[in-house]
C-alpha cells in the first residue's frame, strides 16, 4: 500500500487517479494519494520516518471508512492524516521537555529526491525549487501550512479543505491568504 511513498521521486504531474471523483477502490485512491500525503507528512514532521509512519496509519486508519462513499474519502484522508501529524508533534514535543534539559532544535535536514529527470540541470532546479518552497512551507505556522498545501497543491476546494481542517470556509481563507503572503516574501530573494 505505501509504494507509491516508499521511492521518494518527486512526481513531475498529479495522480489522475487521485483527482477522480469516484476511484475504483479504496486501494486506488490511497495508492494516487500516497506520495502527496507523504510530501504534507514530511514538511509537518521535517522527518522521513516520521511522515512514512503518519501516512501509513492513516491509510491503515482509511481502511475502516471502505464502506463510505468515495466522495468521502478525499477530506476524511487528510484529515486523519492531519490529526495524526499533529499526535506526532505533541508527542516529539513532550519527549523532549521531558528527557532533556535543554530544548533541542529539529534537525531540519535536507530532502534528497531521485534524479529521474533527462536534463540534470533541470531536475537541479527543480530540487533546488521544491527544497526552498519546503523549507518556506515548513517555516508557516501549521494552519496556514496546511490551508496552502490542501488548496494549492492538493487543489481541494474551501468546503472540502474546510472539513479536512476542522474549521470554517472563511477561517481557509484567511490562513490561505496569510499563507501566500508570507511564501511571497520568503521566496521572493530566491528568484
Amino acid at each position: 500500500m505505501l509504494q507509491a511513498v516508499s521511492h521518494g521521486a518527486p512526481e513531475n504531474t498529479l495522480d489522475s487517479s487521485a483527482k477522480e471523483d469516484s476511484p475504483a477502490s479504496l486501494e486506488a485512491f490511497l495508492a494516487g494519494i500516497g506520495t502527496r500525503a507523504f510530501r504534507f507528512a514530511e514538511v509537518g514532521l521535517r522527518q522521513r520516518d516520521d511522515a512514512l509512519d503518519a501516512v501509513q496509519d492513516a491509510m491503515m486508519k482509511m481502511l475502516a471508512y471502505q464502506d463510505r462513499p468515495a466522495s468521502e474519502w478525499t477530506p476524511l484522508f487528510w484529515s486523519i492524516l492531519r490529526r495524526r501529524i499533529i499526535d506526532m508533534q505533541r508527542r516529539r514535543r513532550f519527549r523532549l521537555t521531558w528527557l532533556s534539559a535543554e530544548p533541542q532544535h529539529e534537525d531540519g535536514g535536507t530532502i534528497e529526491w531521485a534524479d529521474d529527470g533527462p536534463d540534470p540541470s533541470r531536475t537541479h532546479d527543480g530540487r533546488e525549487g521544491y527544497a526552498h518552497l519546503a523549507a518556506a512551507l515548513g517555516g508557516l505556522p501549521t494552519r496556514q501550512r496546511e490551508a496552502f498545501t490542501l488548496r494549492v497543491l492538493e487543489e481541494l476546494d474551501v468546503a472540502t479543505t474546510a472539513r479536512a481542517m476542522g474549521c470554517s470556509e472563511g477561517a481557509v481563507k484567511t490562513h490561505l491568504s496569510r499563507a501566500r503572503e508570507a511564501l511571497q516574501r520568503k521566496l521572493e530573494d530566491w528568484r
